[in-house]
């Protein structure tokens, strides 16, 4: 088994020289850390300021997190882990469950001498990193998601039923036999499944990992990642009654998960961005590596997240409100909240429930005069009515004057499920009042024109 993976190794050196694999910053210092749950951690750590640990997911290790790391530890301590099974970590005959693997984290952050942390995590790492912020909520600064589901919450039914998860299934010792000495094709028919581009990963990459995986052990423990699955899913039902309150960003690539990987951290946190990696499949660090990098660091380093700003209620039962329009309060600065359009002049006020959350949600939106918003949709079904100015709103792929109707004061619309649309105001502000089920979202057609990616000014 050895020599198979040395023999992997050399292959990649000499065949692929313009390539080289990926690798954490050489001066990393590296230990490896007993967890108490049976395992025995191997992590890379370096850089100076607030801590970062990078969990990563399957089909890769800690080394796939090379360019965030090298970009991180400029003013950041990182940490990286291998998780159980994987990489240098040892390989124990149980604990793939995430609830476990989330305390063998634990055991790295604090034998580190390390207590509060941001949280960013990929693939399998996204349910570890589920279970971490879960299990310790007071210690996770901020957490970022991307592209996986989480086991257990929706819509993990409906994933299980595509044939493009046949790997989940995929294990046990006659799954072993036949991958053994193969390691590289079983990875190559994943790798090549979820990407955007089809030389993502390169050749030296996926030797890279493949050799990893062909170390003694390794796809026994890979292939027990899957089958914690079950326990997973009823770990996180669990988890799922009490939601995570830190801001928490969920990433999708753009030919995978998109918008998904949003929706479903909505079930379980009450403070999420959403973000799509335009044109990437689901390996961002190898497809978009710096704007996903720049995407993170934005996030991490950002002012904190502001909240949706709720109307007050005087007395008497909190599902009770009567409010005239001098009792709401819009804030100070430009807000805009999850069920706007991510303009940044507008001013978001939630009136009832949470957009996103599930439930039934109302907000009154103040959108500044001569902003003109291009054709986006969001994911529930919403009415709305204009209660001051001309509010000018029309349906269709793109922005098109011609279809745009003028809706004065006491007007109402409505805005389906997916249906695009666009709109504009004119010489004066306009306040809109919109009610949908949540959670909410919102898309736009056009990639470029979405105000809230990173460097888009609006």
């Amino acid at each position: 088994m050895i020599r198979r993976f040395l023999a992997v190794a050399l292959f990649s050196v000499a065949t692929v020289s313009s390539q080289t694999p990926p690798s954490l910053p050489s001066g990393f210092q590296t230990k490896t850390i007993h967890s108490s749950e049976g395992a025995d951690i191997f992590v890379r750590w370096g850089g100076s300021g607030p801590v970062v640990v990078l969990i990563h997911g399957y089909a890769e290790n800690s080394d796939s997190w090379a360019p965030l790391a090298a970009d991180l530890m400029k003013d950041h301590t990182v940490v990286v882990p291998d998780l159980r099974g994987i990489g240098r970590s040892s390989k124990p005959a149980g604990g793939y469950d995430k609830k476990t693997q989330a305390k063998d984290i634990r055991a790295v952050v604090t034998s580190l001498g390390y207590d509060k942390t941001f949280v960013v995590a990929h693939d399998i790492g996204n349910m570890v990193a589920y279970a971490y912020a879960a299990i310790y909520p007071d210690k996770v600064e901020r957490l970022v998601v991307m592209d996986a589901p989480i086991p257990g919450i929706d819509p993990w039914n409906e994933i299980l039923l595509n044939p493009g998860v046949w790997h989940f299934n995929f294990r046990g010792p006659d799954a072993e036999r036949l991958v053994a000495g193969r390691e590289r094709i079983y990875f190559d028919r994943i790798w090549n499944d979820f990407t955007g581009d089809p030389g993502k990963p390169d050749d030296a990459t996926r030797n890279f990992f493949a050799a990893t995986y062909a170390q003694p052990g390794g796809m026994r423990a890979g292939f027990a990642q899957f089958a914690a699955f079950s326990q997973d899913a009823k770990d996180n039902r669990v988890f799922e009654e009490t939601q995570l309150t830190m801001p928490v960003m969920a990433v999708g690539g753009e030919k995978s998960f998109g918008p998904i990987q949003a929706v479903i951290m909505r079930h379980v946190a009450t403070n999420v961005q959403e973000e799509v990696v335009a044109g990437s499949g689901h390996w961002l660090m190898e497809e978009r590596p710096a704007y996903t990098v720049a995407l993170i660091r934005k996030f991490l380093d950002g002012p904190p997240p502001v909240a949706h700003t709720v109307a007050s209620n005087a007395v008497g039962d909190v599902n009770e409100k009567r409010l005239t329009s001098a009792e709401y309060k819009f804030p100070q600065v430009g807000n805009p909240g999850t069920g706007s359009s991510g303009i940044r002049g507008i001013e978001t006020v939630v009136l009832k429930g949470n957009p996103d959350q599930p439930g039934v949600y109302t907000i009154m939106l103040r959108v500044p005069a001569h902003t003109r918003i291009a054709a986006h949709s969001h994911r529930d079904d919403r009415v709305a009515t204009v209660i001051s100015g001309t509010w000018h709103i029309g349906y269709g792929d793109k922005f098109d004057e011609a279809k745009l109707k003028a809706l004065p004061p006491g007007s109402f619309y409505t805005e389906p499920p997916s249906r695009n649309h666009f709109a504009e105001t004119g010489d004066e502000p306009v306040v809109v009042q919109i009610t949908g089920f949540g959670p909410s979202s919102t898309e736009y057609v056009d990639a470029a024109q979405d105000p809230r990616k990173p460097g888009k000014s609006n």
